[in-house]
This record gives C-alpha cells, sequence and structure tokens, in this order.
C-alpha cells in the first residue's frame, strides 16, 4: 500500500498522517454538529412531536416516578388536619381533640428532606457511573421495602424512620427525572418534558387527596394505613418500564459508548424520509458538545462545580430551586391544616386542597401554552414571582378580618390559595423544572441539579421546622400573618430573578455552554449571537477533546 503523501508528492511520516486522519475526522464532526444543531433550531413543536414520539413516552414513563413522592408528602402535610391520623400519633390539645406537636410536624416533614439530602448526593455518584436506568430500578426497589415501615408503624418514631429512608431513593428521582427528560429529547421539547415532572408532583397529590377525603367516614386504624398501603402500587409497574426504556444517549456519549448511544438514539426517535433525521448528525452534536465542556470544564466532580463559569450556573441552578420554597410553597403546602385553622370545617379543607392540587396539574398546561406562545422561562419566572408576592401580602391583609366575619374571611383565604396555586403553577412552580435542566453544563448536569435540590431541601426543612409554629394554634398561632412574612422573603426573590436568572430558551447546549463562558449578563441572554461553530472554537476542539485558543461569542 502506497504512503500517504502531501501536495509536493513527498512520503509524510506515519504520525503526520494519522494527525491529518484526525484533523478530518473532527472537520467531519464539527460539520455533521452544525447540521443537527441547525435541524434542532428549525424544529417546530409538531416536528419534534413526530420526529421523537418514543423519547416522549420514555420521558414521560421515567418522570411519572415523582408521583410516588407527591403522594407521600401530600399524605404527610394533610394527615395533621386528619383526625383519625391525630388520634393515633398525636396528644391532646385541651380543646377535646388531638393535635401532633409542632416539633414532631416538623421533624416528620424534615425527615424525608434529610432522606433526600442523603439521596441527591448519592445519585450524583452512582447515576454518573451506573447509568439512569439502573439507578432508578435500584430506588423503586428500595422505595417498596421501606413502604412497609409505613404501613406498620405504630408510632412517630417509625413513620419518621421511613420518612429519611423513603427520602434517600426520592432524592434520586428528583434529580433523574429532569436530567433524562432534557436530555432524549431536542430543543423543541425540552421545556416541555422537562416541566412535566411538576405535572407528576400535581398528579401524586390529587390522588393522596383523594384517598385521604375517600377515608374520612373510617373511624378505625386503616383510615390512615390503607393511604400508605396504596403507595406499592407504583413500583413494579415503573420498575417493568425503566427496565425496558433505553439509556440516556448523552450519558453513553460522556462514556465513549458510541455505538451504544446511537442505537439508544434510534430507540428515542421515528427516523422517517422526510423529517430529514440523521442519527449520525446527532451523535457528531453530542460529541461535539461533550468535547467543547471538557475544554471549558476541568473535570466532574463536585468541586468543579463551584469552578470558573461553572459556579454562576450553580448559583442560578440553586436558587431557581431555594426560590420556589422562598416564594411561599412551603406554606400552602399545609394548605389543609391552615385552612382548617383559618377556621374551615375539615371536609371543607380538604375541598380547597383537592381543588389546589388539581390546579397544580392544570397549571402545567397553561405553562405549556404560555410557552408555546413565545413567552421565555425568565420571564414567566419573574412575573409568576411577582404575582405570588402581591397574593401573599392580600393573606396577611385578611388576618385583620374582624372575628365576627371569620367565616367569610376563610372562605377568602381559601380562594386567594387557589389563585396562587394557579399563578405558581403557570409560572414558578412548573418552569423551574425548564431552567434547572437546560442551565446546567451536560458534564456537570447531575451534580448541579443535585446541588440544587439539595439547597432546596435544606431551604424545605427551615421553612417545615417554622411553618408550624406559624400556623399551630398551641405555637405562634400567626395564623393569616404568615402571609406577610413570605409575602417579603418573596419580594427579595423577585430582585434576585431580575439580575441574575437566564433565558435559556432556544438555545443548545453548546450555545449556553459559551453564554456562560463569556460572562454574557443574564438580561442580555436572548439577545446575544452565538455562533459555537466558528474557527477559534473548531480549532479548539480535538478528537481528545484537547484545549486551545478558546471560541468567542
Amino acid at each position: 500500500m502506497s504512503s500517504p503523501t502531501d501536495e509536493k508528492g513527498d512520503a509524510l511520516h506515519f504520525d503526520e498522517a494519522h494527525k491529518l486522519a484526525g484533523d478530518e475526522a473532527t472537520r467531519d464532526m464539527i460539520r455533521n454538529a452544525k447540521v443537527a444543531t441547525d435541524k434542532e433550531h428549525q424544529m417546530s413543536l409538531l416536528d419534534g412531536i413526530r420526529l421523537y414520539p418514543k423519547a416522549i413516552a420514555w420521558s414521560i414513563l421515567i418522570s411519572t416516578c415523582i408521583c410516588m413522592e407527591g403522594y407521600d408528602v401530600c399524605l404527610l402535610s394533610n394527615f395533621y388536619a386528619f383526625p383519625q391520623f391525630n388520634a393515633k400519633y398525636g396528644v391532646p390539645d385541651g380543646k377535646g381533640s388531638y393535635q401532633v406537636p409542632a416539633p414532631w410536624q416538623a421533624g416528620l416533614s424534615n425527615g424525608a428532606n434529610v432522606g433526600e439530602i442523603l439521596g441527591l448526593f448519592l445519585n450524583g455518584i452512582v447515576s454518573e457511573r451506573f447509568g439512569y436506568r439502573y439507578t432508578v430500578m435500584a430506588c423503586l426497589i428500595a422505595v417498596a421495602a421501606f413502604t412497609a415501615i409505613f404501613f406498620t408503624a405504630q408510632s412517630v418514631v417509625a413513620i419518621e424512620v421511613a420518612e429519611i429512608l423513603c427520602g434517600i431513593p426520592w432524592g434520586v428521582f428528583q434529580t433523574l427525572t429532569i436530567t433524562y427528560a432534557s436530555e432524549v429529547c431536542p430543543v423543541a421539547l425540552r421545556g416541555y418534558l422537562t416541566t412535566y415532572v411538576n405535572f407528576c408532583w400535581g398528579l401524586g397529590q390529587v390522588i393522596g387527596i383523594g384517598v385521604i377525603k375517600s377515608m374520612l367516614g373510617r373511624t378505625d386504624q386503616w383510615a390512615y394505613r390503607i393511604p400508605y398501603g396504596l403507595q406499592w402500587m407504583w413500583p413494579l409497574p415503573l420498575f417493568i418500564g425503566v427496565l425496558l426504556a433505553p439509556e440516556s444517549p448523552w450519558w453513553l456519549v460522556r462514556k465513549g459508548r458510541m455505538v451504544e448511544a446511537k442505537k439508544a438514539l434510534l430507540r428515542l426517535t421515528s427516523v422517517e424520509r422526510e423529517t430529514g433525521f440523521d442519527a449520525d448528525e446527532t451523535l457528531a452534536m453530542m460529541k461535539h458538545t461533550t468535547q467543547l465542556e471538557e475544554k471549558i470544564t476541568e473535570g466532574a466532580t463536585y468541586w468543579d462545580c463551584f469552578k470558573g463559569s461553572d459556579l454562576r450556573r450553580t448559583e442560578i441552578v440553586c436558587m431557581c430551586w431555594a426560590m420556589q420554597n422562598l416564594a411561599g410553597n412551603a406554606f400552602t403546602g399545609y394548605s389543609t391544616y391552615f385552612l382548617e385553622q383559618a377556621g374551615l370545617a375539615t371536609s371543607k379543607s380538604y375541598d380547597f386542597a383537592l381543588g389546589q392540587y388539581g390546579i397544580n396539574m392544570a397549571g402545567v398546561f397553561g405553562a405549556w401554552f404560555l410557552m408555546s406562545r413565545g413567552v421565555g422561562r425568565r420571564a414567566l419566572y419573574l412575573y409568576g414571582l411577582i404575582g405570588l408576592c402581591i397574593i401573599l401580602f392580600c393573606l396577611g391583609f385578611l388576618g385583620l378580618v374582624p372575628e365576627r366575619h371569620r367565616d367569610q374571611g376563610a372562605l377568602a383565604t381559601g380562594s386567594l390559595m387557589l389563585v396562587w396555586a394557579l399563578i405558581y403553577q403557570c409560572t414558578v412552580g412548573t418552569v423551574c423544572y425548564s431552567l434547572v435542566g437546560e442551565l446546567s453544563t451536560r458534564r456537570l448536569s447531575i451534580k448541579t441539579v443535585v446541588l440544587g435540590r439539595n439547597l432546596y431541601n435544606v431551604v424545605a426543612i427551615i421553612c417545615s421546622v417554622l411553618t408550624p409554629y406559624m400556623l399551630n394554634p398551641t405555637a405562634w398561632n400567626w395564623s393569616n400573618y404568615t402571609g406577610f412574612f413570605w409575602g417579603g422573603i418573596c419580594f427579595c426573590c423577585i430582585i434576585y430573578t431580575y439580575f441574575r436568572v437566564p433565558e435559556p430558551q432556544n438555545r443548545s447546549f453548546a450555545e449556553l455552554d459559551l453564554l456562560f463562558e463569556k460572562g454574557v449578563p443574564a438580561r442580555k441572554f436572548a439577545t446575544t449571537k452565538v455562533d459555537v461553530f466558528d474557527d477559534a472554537v473548531s480549532e479548539g476542539i480535538s478528537e481528545e477533546g484537547g484545549e486551545k485558543e478558546k471560541g468567542d461569542v
């Protein structure tokens, strides 16, 4: 076989020929990646649905794991207004009924948060090593086992243990569902499928409150044991579904398993001639983005989340999660108990709670409608916080209603909480899932989302300690005045969002990488033009991911 030659006809050395071949392969990869990126930018919502119907189905299936957490969290917070539960685990309140003491209310609510913190940190290591599917399946087995503790609990201590242990797999579901959804779908579908996770929260809550309402007529132990036992309906069908699901092609590309990544990608798409889809082009885009991130990011550890431009991304993701609770979500999570203390009968309190959780589901579709009309994630988050702040202050002022009009004030409070829930779910509650899934770099996506969700849990622990004291009539008994406290905190969140939260809509992951790398202000993300395939960037990416001159925005 003849040796490769240069333009002068001289024989090239083997290493020079290898370099030319490598350069040509790199150019092909970049060319294919650019084509795939352009196709994603031009892809409409309907095009994405037609090309990725299987990815949508698998993403919906795995996101449904969140229903389990929504269901249990709903049970616990609403059990505090459940007479049968209070009679078993509470103490006399001096008024002829029973109450779970405020310290135990805080402790039980925080048990799940503590377990989730452990599960989240564990997930950041395990899922990146073993893959998303195997991690989710192991957690489903754990949930099935730990549910037995709930079902047989004879004391609040046993429930506390169950909350902590179940919190570990729930923490895994909180991040993996979002990351999987963001990685298996194109830009056109990313916002919808990451926010679907919030729909699953609402679905679990609606089922939970419905089960509790159906048990109000019972006076025996099965009134609270049946709701806990029904948690066994989730793990088996979800385990079978996840077992059959494809792995994330992005994860496989990061592991260098390109053949398996292509097979997974083909299982996620419906390849038809009219779609113009080419799996090799899409894989090239994934590889190009991965190598670009290797240039920008030194490693893939938790510590790397706090280096360079990733520090800013980590901060924003953490705050987007935390602001869900700081905007009053932790307060409204006790809606049934709060409304009962405000003067509503127990049955009516549950009716309002059921309406609130139904809105939690419907609000996701409201957010989808607004996003389909071109409203950005940043705008939805910002204006949503403004609306929530106004409602919270209105709830506080209702505390000034005279005692003789207490019933009317309680009904007005319940109605405003439904309005609050609608605004929250159409904006902050839903869009947060899209922001955290898009703003983190792919290389550190799981760990960044883990850190963000853990800050959410830390804030939730603080809120879960404060809220029972605020609402419990045997403690601070603030009732409606609690709205003033959370309204002030929410106003601070508005200021932060305006200056720090950027707009990721219609941006590829590589474009977001460069926008953060160049320090573009949050308010200019939507208008700044980015070319991730210019010469400076392309020259800096080799087959080995070697570092050369950095590209410009």
